[in-house]
């Protein structure tokens, strides 16, 4: 049949599910998008700048699976980069969609605006290179190809691609076939399976104390539940990393909690380091992930998963796909039961006083009860994504953030994808009052699309994070106060907006009782200490600062950060 090569893309970002297109328009880019606006199946939502959308594209495929973002070419890809390199790092799937100049432009380095004046058409495709799977310039010759190809490697890899669209062929049509985009995994050679599970199957009933270790790639490739029958036919427990929060149901018997390395709760560090047969799903032993490389995880007894490959304690078997793999050892695992009893510290409660000031500990306490089924849960670097890391999660609910990038200001514009991808669920974001300010044009999306998210907005006046690691009186981790709970009303939505300012454990009670009455965005401002953290984050910022520093440079910082608060101390 002969389409459109816009509409052709389009046709193949709707039976990747995707059904909206995340963006900003511009020049080169808005023959594509009165494509887009004409498909009564694909809504272009406009985004307040190209990093928001980027960052709102991540937050729809974390939900949907997959995404689309468009940007104009040279200033919207540069602004959106940020964004994208955070999906690639988080293994998230998203289609880039950049309007670039006229084809002909293109091919005779004609001197153009939004380009260095210098002729060269290459390097936005270069910078696009090192964050994404696969790229294509589509031409009306190789148009039918390569969306397919691209769109294919997206599906496989799980990761960013980029597609240059020029803006003169978006109406030419070609002739496509009718198959639809093929979204099926490579098939595994049948011997090689075989002997990779026979494998498996053999250590793991051998093992006296066999454990799974679980990261975020497992529920990217959709094996969880995969898995959790594996667990249950074994009696294997499992663990999470701090990257893969809720992946797994955090009730299950066998749950044990989540691995960090040397951080993590005793009876966690060790059933994972002392398992004979500990088989790592997806596992990446990042900095974050393992407390700065505190792990001590044997290799002689250590199996690595991961979507193409498996390694059996030292032995490779390339070309295993992660589905087939597990699909197959489940069904040739011979069942056997617990031997050992899992024991889980349980949370010490303490009391609160009505009237005590809020703080972190007051507020997660609190937080904990108010989760509900099938709640999205979102938490921004910091404060807010190191507390919810330590509380217990509903089994259906999903918890978002970007822990490995870690770019601040994530959250709120990813939020506003979420919410586009499963408006039916209730949502819920943790942010502060920094990260608030780097993304907050994305609030007016939100409220123009008349979305009911809660929002938490954690005010310990300025980055705590960053205080904890470093420079906790400079003035360089000090932010402007707003009043916070008025910027819905200066974003001009056109319904009431339920806002509080919260600053005790009894208003806070209070608050969290009323918010399901409520139908509309609700906005809770936590007036916080501006050194108050989670336990585990203070740890963590410690040995983060001696990471980054060193010893000397670590001392030395203290020492000087100390003698200027002396010096403040004595002018005043």
């Amino acid at each position: 049949m002969f389409i459109e090569i816009g509409d052709f893309l389009n046709l193949r970002l709707k039976q990747m599910g995707i059904q909206h297109l995340f963006g900003v328009p511009g020049d080169f880019n808005l023959s594509y998008l009165e494509q887009v606006e004409a498909d009564p199946q694909l809504e272009f939502i406009g985004n307040c700048n190209e990093l928001n959308a980027a960052y709102a594209a991540d937050g729809y495929a974390r939900i949907n699976g997959f995404s689309a973002l468009a940007t104009t070419y040279g200033v919207g890809d540069l602004s959106a980069i940020n964004g994208i390199a955070g999906a690639y790092a988080e293994n998230v799937a998203l289609v880039h969609i950049s309007g670039i100049p006229p084809l002909h432009a293109v091919q005779k380095g004609t001197l153009l605006h939004h380009t260095l004046v210098d002729g060269n058409y290459d390097n936005i495709m270069n910078c696009m290179k090192e964050f994404t799977v696969a790229q294509t310039r589509l031409t009306p010759a190789n148009a039918a190809f390569e969306i397919d190809r691209v769109l294919r490697q997206c599906f496989l890899d799980r990761r960013p691609v980029h597609i240059q669209l020029a803006s003169d062929i978006t109406h030419i049509k070609i002739e496509v076939s009718d198959r639809p985009l093929d979204l099926s995994y490579p098939t595994v050679e049948p011997e090689l399976l075989q002997e990779a599970v026979s494998k498996l199957c053999d250590v793991i009933s051998r093992a006296q104390s066999p454990a799974l270790l679980v990261d975020q790639e497992a529920s990217v490739f959709g094996v969880t539940s995969l898995l959790e029958d594996l667990s249950q036919k074994c009696s294997m427990a499992y663990a999470n990393m701090s990257t893969a929060k809720n992946v797994m149901d955090e009730g299950a018997p066998l749950y044990l909690g989540t691995y960090a390395g040397g951080a993590s709760q005793a009876h966690v560090l060790s059933r994972i380091e002392q398992s004979d047969c500990l088989i790592g799903v997806g596992v990446r032993f990042s900095d974050v992930g393992t407390a700065v490389f505190s792990h001590q995880i044997k290799p002689q007894h250590y199996i690595e998963i991961r979507p193409y490959s498996l390694n059996i304690f030292g032995q490779d078997f390339p070309g295993i796909e992660i589905g087939q793999l597990l699909l197959e050892l489940n069904k040739k695992i011979t069942p056997r039961k617990l031997s050992t009893p899992i024991l889980q510290n349980q949370p010490k409660t303490v009391e609160v006083l009505a009237q005590q000031k809020l703080s972190q500990e007051i507020l997660w306490r609190h937080i904990q009860g108010f989760f509900k089924d099938d709640d999205v849960i979102i938490g921004e670097v910091g404060t807010s994504n190191s507390a919810l890391s330590g509380l217990k999660l509903p089994a259906t609910a999903q918890y978002i953030a970007q822990p490995l990038w870690g770019s601040i200001g994530y959250t709120l514009p990813a939020l506003l994808g979420s919410l586009l991808a499963a408006p039916d669920r209730r949502q819920i974001l943790f942010i502060g009052d920094g990260s608030f300010q780097l993304t907050v044009q994305e609030l007016s999306t939100i409220i123009r699309h008349e979305l009911k998210p809660i929002i938490f907005l954690l005010n310990n006046g300025g980055y705590t994070i960053e205080r904890l690691i470093m420079g906790e009186n400079a003035v360089y981790n000090d932010i402007q106060n707003w009043k916070y709970t008025e910027i819905a009303n200066v974003f001009n939505g056109n319904k009431n907006y339920n806002s509080h300012i919260v600053e005790t454990a009894e208003h806070l009670q209070q608050v969290l009782a009323s918010l399901d009455q409520n139908d509309g965005m609700c906005f809770i401002e936590l007036k916080l200490p501006a050194m108050d953290a989670p336990s585990s984050l203070k740890k963590f910022a410690s040995v983060i600062a001696r990471f980054d520093y060193g010893d000397r440079g670590f001392s030395i910082l203290k020492q000087r950060a100390k003698a200027v608060l002396c010096e403040k101390a004595l002018s005043n």
